[in-house]
């Protein structure tokens, strides 16, 4: 009897293996192009619904602050749409409020609303800096270099802005801080005696301080040339030039300067910040990854850049690299590939003991096929190479290949009833539509909540299911879309290129094929009629299972956390001093 083709896709693909093929290099240089071009981080990078104000006060106390800040701040705030929390703290020199949102408020308009209600705020102490509004970020921090030495903190500040300076020139990294030493200040100390000598006070200085370190624009000037731009640019920032402000003249053109009433030093602000390293005072320079910039990328030029300065520091001073978090996106990548090349051998091996080789090559292609073909969709979702990400395509390996051996054996049993190739794999494939499919639909179902989840955790765990998702839905195209083709062209042949090998791998899979088909016909086949004449029994057995798992959990017997502690790579201690 002639067999004549069924209609629809499956049964198309199946007989058209230039189409299948041309759909499965599309697929594979589609995602290793979009592979390198996703964006890679340690972890994603989202904000935190969270608006942040701080209000510098200079040289007031903790309870000034507190009254004159603090309190007029969280009243104009509470009431703005979309907050749920206010925190303050009040602390010398400054007053920090944390505007918590509420889940689903838009971050945007919250922040705009939070600004506007501060800028309605006209109580605050004539002394008080102007209030800073932001929406609060993580910021990805990749590795801190680390400068130490016996020198002072002047000298170990210079060479830190100037390795920061170079770094950024060189295009090593855009964003890169220099922390570990009290903020920079010029400090003025006015001698009172001298004051009176002259017939200042303490108000006179500030006043001239404040007028003669400005810059403004100034507007215009229109001349026959074309416009120019006025800016007055007085600002001092050095106690030298800080020295030379005029406090008082005559008219004898006699002057009084700031450096003939106080000492001026160029220092750093009085507290107890420091950083220490192998016993020597040091310096952090703290590099960030921004935009497009990789992790592995920024850490690699840093750790060349320290090589090369190391031969260019003064005696004494020490580089090193420090808490490189690239290392663990690396280590995380590793693990990815072992074990997907140990998938690949383990499916590869056991399809060969019980199909046949070459439908094992084919099946095995599905795997990376899936998962590169997943980055073509990781773009449109804004889901980068991070450990989030890559620890749900570890998740997948174990699951994408299922699709691919379910139609592959399908297809291979007809086979073996002599059915011939190209009937045998549009049989199986289109046999196995509705049942692979809803079972990925059951796997999609199960990851899917993870798109709902609310809050700093929903920004973190929705990486998981849109990997998930985007490969196993890349699984089932590659079942019933390119496998199919490649089992309708394979042949029984034991000639070729194949030849020798195929007939090597028959040895074993002859002698698993037999043992399995006497454990199927024997015990198995024994136990499943048991099973079938004692249903209600094992229907029963499989509740109390359920029951007694669900008591176990609900007594408390198998403890519950929702993020586990484990093992740090650093090891941290606080002490806490006495008041």
């Amino acid at each position: 009897m002639t067999w004549t083709p069924p209609g629809g896709a499956v049964s198309w693909m199946a007989r058209n293996s230039v189409a299948a093929n041309l759909l499965m290099l599309l697929v594979l240089l589609g995602g290793i192009l979009s592979a390198t071009g996703v964006k890679q981080e340690v972890f994603p990078e989202f904000t935190l619904d969270i608006v942040t104000i701080s209000v510098p006060y200079p040289g007031a106390s903790p309870a000034e602050v507190e009254q004159g800040i603090t309190l007029a701040m969280e009243e104009a705030v509470r009431g703005v749409d979309g907050v749920k929390k206010v925190r303050s703290t009040s602390e010398e020199n400054a007053a920090l409020i944390s505007v918590e949102l509420l889940l689903g408020a838009n971050p945007d308009r919250a922040l705009q609303d939070i600004k506007n209600a501060v800028d309605r705020v006209r109580t605050l102490p004539e002394d008080a800096e102007d209030p800073t509004v932001i929406l609060a970020t993580r910021r990805q921090r990749v590795i801190t270099l680390v400068l130490a030495g016996d020198l002072s903190r002047h000298t170990l500040h210079d060479l830190a802005e100037h390795a920061r300076d170079e770094l950024i020139a060189r295009g090593s990294a855009t964003q890169i801080d220099v922390e570990g030493l009290p903020p920079l200040e010029i400090a003025v100390e006015v001698d009172r005696e001298r004051l009176r000598a002259y017939g200042l006070t303490l108000q006179d200085v500030a006043t001239q301080l404040t007028l003669g370190s400005v810059e403004l624009p100034a507007g215009t000037v229109d001349t026959e040339t074309g416009e120019i731009l006025v800016r007055v640019a007085d600002r001092r920032l050095d106690g030298a030039s800080l020295g030379d402000l005029v406090l008082r003249g005559t008219r004898s053109g006699a002057e009084v300067r700031l450096s003939d009433v106080a000492t001026i030093r160029d220092d750093f602000a009085e507290d107890d910040r420091s950083s220490w390293f192998n016993g020597k005072p040091a310096v952090l320079i703290q590099v960030y990854r921004v935009g497009s910039e990789t992790p592995t990328g920024i850490a690699t030029a840093i750790k060349d850049y320290a090589d090369e300065l190391s031969t260019k520091l003064p005696p004494g001073v020490t580089v090193s690299t420090w808490d490189d978090d690239s290392e663990l996106l690396r280590a995380r990548l590793d693990l990815l590939l072992r074990n997907a090349r140990l998938g690949l051998v383990l499916v590869f091996i056991v399809l060969a003991l019980f199909l046949d080789l070459r439908l094992a090559i084919w099946v095995s292609v599905g795997i990376p096929l899936s998962i590169l073909g997943a980055f073509l969709i990781f773009p449109s979702y804004g889901v980068s190479v991070n450990m989030i990400s890559l620890f749900a395509m570890l998740i997948t390996l174990g699951i994408v290949v299922d699709d691919a051996i379910v139609v592959a054996e399908n297809t291979w049993e007809k086979r073996e009833r002599g059915v011939p190739a190209v009937q045998a794999a549009v049989e199986g494939a289109r046999e196995m539509v509705v049942p692979v499919t809803f079972s990925v639909a059951t796997t999609i179902a199960t990851f899917s909540p993870l798109l709902f989840v609310p809050g700093v955790s929903g920004k973190i765990f929705q990486n998981i299911p849109i990997v998930v998702i985007s490969v196993l839905c890349l699984s089932l195209l590659e079942s019933f879309f390119v496998l199919p083709a490649h089992l309708a062209h394979t042949g029984t042949s034991r000639r070729g290129l194949l030849g020798p090998l195929i007939r090597v791998a028959d040895i074993p899979r002859t002698f698993v094929h037999d043992r399995l088909q006497r454990f199927i016909h024997g015990p198995y086949d024994r136990l499943v009629r048991l099973a079938l004449s004692w249903r209600y029994a094992v229907a029963a057995a499989a509740v109390v299972a359920f029951l007694l798992a669900r008591t176990t959990v609900s007594a408390g017997l198998i403890p519950f956390t929702f993020m586990p502690k484990i093992e740090s790579d650093t090891v941290r201690v606080s002490a806490r001093l006495p008041f």
